[in-house]
C-alpha cells in the first residue's frame, strides 16, 4: 500500500458493478495433455508491455505467468501497450483482457457502453505530467497559454491537464487553442515549435525532459491533478475467473513495491539501445518519477470520491455530455472470491 495515502477500506456493495481502464478481457481455453487427462488453461490476452515497468519484467523472467500459473492461468501477449482508448474498444470487442489507462480517459471510455471494469488504482503522479513547454518559449505560467495552441490528446490525460490547469489559474477554456493529437505523434510537432505547449504524462514527458530542451510550466502538483492510473478487466472475464484477476492484482501490487523501492531494475528491461530504451538525464528523471510515485492498490472509497471529481469536471467543460457514474464501473478487488 502506498504509504503516502490513508489505509482503504472495503468498497459498498453497490459499487461490485464496476468498469476498468485495465482490461482481462475475453478467455480462451487451451488443453495440455497432463498424463491423466487434459487440463484447461484459461489463457488472459495482455497488450504487451514494451521495455519497461512491471508487467516487461514480468514477461522477460516468466515470474507473471508463474503467478497466473497457480490461478490455471497463462498470459497471451497481444498487440502493444498505449492509449487506453483503443484498448477499451478492444475489451468491448472481447479482442483483449486486460489493459492499463487514466481515470481521464477511462471517464470518456466508460461513457460508450463499457465492457470492462476498474479493479486498481494508483495514485495521480504528482511530478510526471504537467503542461511542457521549450526552454526559452517566454511561457512561465499557466496564464502565459492564453492565444497559444497546446497539443492534447481529445478526452483522455492531456486534455484533462489543460482544462483543469486553466480552471485553477480562472482562465476560459476558450481562450487556449487545444490541437487534438495523439500523443505517439506529438513530439515532433512540439519541436518544430507548431504548437506551443503540450499537455502530457510522464510516458512522453521524461524524453523531452531529459533533452534538457523543455520544461513544465506546471506539473501534476500545480494544477491539481486527480488523473489517477487505474487497470480493468474485462467484465465477463472478471465474472468468469474471480481468482485469476485476484491472482493478477496481487501480483500488480507486489511488482510496484518492488518497482518504487528499485526503479532501475524495471527500466531498459529488455534492451538499453534504440528508440525505446531510457538513457541520460530522461533515465535520471524516470527514475525520480517512479521512486516519488504510488504502487498498485484496491480502490477505496477516497478514490471513489476523486474518481467522481473527474467524472464531474469533464461533464462541466463539456468533455462529456454528461456526468459518467464511475462508481458503477469498479471492482472491489478485496471482496472477489
Amino acid at each position: 500500500m502506498n504509504p503516502h495515502r490513508p489505509g482503504r477500506t472495503a468498497l459498498a456493495p453497490a459499487l461490485l458493478t464496476v468498469t476498468a481502464l485495465l482490461a482481462l478481457s475475453a478467455c480462451g481455453t487451451s488443453e495440455a495433455d497432463s498424463g491423466t487427462g487434459a487440463a484447461n488453461t484459461v489463457t488472459v490476452r495482455i497488450p504487451d508491455p514494451g521495455n519497461s515497468g512491471v508487467l516487461a519484467v514480468g514477461k522477460k523472467d516468466g515470474s507473471l505467468d508463474k503467478a497466473l500459473g497457480k490461478a490455471g492461468a497463462k498470459v497471451e501477449w497481444t498487440g502493444s501497450a498505449g492509449p487506453f482508448a483503443p484498448a477499451a474498444q478492444a475489451m468491448n470487442a472481447d479482442q483483449l483482457d486486460f489493459a492499463t489507462g487514466s481515470i481521464t480517459s477511462g471517464v470518456t471510455s466508460l461513457a460508450q457502453r463499457p465492457g470492462f471494469k476498474f479493479f486498481t488504482a494508483v495514485d495521480p503522479d504528482a511530478t510526471g505530467e504537467g503542461i511542457l513547454v521549450r526552454n526559452g518559449s517566454g511561457i512561465d505560467s499557466v496564464a502565459g497559454l492564453v492565444g497559444k495552441k497546446v497539443a492534447v490528446n481529445q478526452g483522455g490525460t492531456g486534455e484533462y491537464l489543460l482544462l483543469k490547469a486553466l480552471a485553477k489559474a480562472g482562465i476560459p477554456a476558450d481562450e487556449v487553442e487545444r490541437v487534438y493529437l495523439r500523443p505517439d505523434q506529438t513530439a515532433a510537432v512540439f519541436n518544430a515549435g507548431k504548437v506551443d505547449a503540450w499537455a502530457v504524462w510522464a510516458t512522453y514527458a521524461v524524453a523531452e525532459i531529459g533533452s534538457g530542451k523543455a520544461h513544465f510550466v506546471a506539473d501534476g502538483a500545480a494544477i491539481g491533478s486527480d488523473n489517477y492510473s487505474l487497470n480493468a478487466v474485462r467484465t465477463g472475464f472478471a465474472d468468469e475467473h474471480p481468482e485469476i484477476v485476484k491472482a493478477l492484482y496481487q501480483y500488480l501490487h507486489d511488482a510496484s513495491v518492488r518497482e518504487k523501492k528499485d526503479p532501475a531494475a524495471y527500466l531498459n528491461v529488455f534492451t538499453d539501445v534504440g528508440p525505446t530504451a531510457v538513457t541520460g538525464k530522461a533515465l535520471e528523471a524516470q527514475t525520480a518519477i517512479i521512486a516519488k510515485g504510488g504502487t498498485v492498490d484496491p480502490i477505496g472509497p477516497e478514490d471513489i470520491e476523486r474518481f467522481e471529481a473527474v467524472a464531474a469536471f469533464y461533464a462541466e467543460q463539456k468533455v462529456t455530455k454528461g456526468q459518467v457514474d464511475v462508481a458503477a464501473h469498479l471492482l472491489d478487488i478485496e471482496k472477489l472470491t
